[in-house]
């Protein structure tokens, strides 16, 4: 299942008003790494279903989103809880690293 893009003025509400866990995958077409690592993040997104709402931001499209949290390297995907960041990973990773980098308890 593709995963949404969110715009430049979605992004500050949809992690503050989210109940569960915001996974913000941080991409760009032109970025090889970023490619390989969508379906990954897609497999999460479809895991986890209403869990951890996974969306993408596309770094291109909205600059100040990136800069406001620090992102200077894609993929960079970050899980945010009541609209704080909590954690970070960088790079193109298996869904499983993914999953425990961003402390997402393992589906039983």
């Amino acid at each position: 299942m593709p995963i949404r893009q969110l715009h430049e003025s979605e992004v500050t509400a949809t992690i503050a008003e989210t109940a569960v866990p915001v996974v913000i995958d941080f991409w760009a077409a032109w970025c090889g790494p970023c490619r390989a690592v969508a379906p990954q993040v897609e497999r999460i997104a479809d895991a986890y279903g209403d869990r951890v709402l996974v969306v993408g931001v596309d770094i291109d499209a909205a600059p100040s989103v990136a800069a406001a949290f620090g992102v200077r390297s894609i993929p960079t995907i970050m899980r945010f809880d009541r609209g704080a960041p909590t954690a970070t990973i960088i790079g193109a990773h298996p869904a499983e690293t993914i999953v425990h980098a961003l402390g997402i308890p393992p589906l039983a």
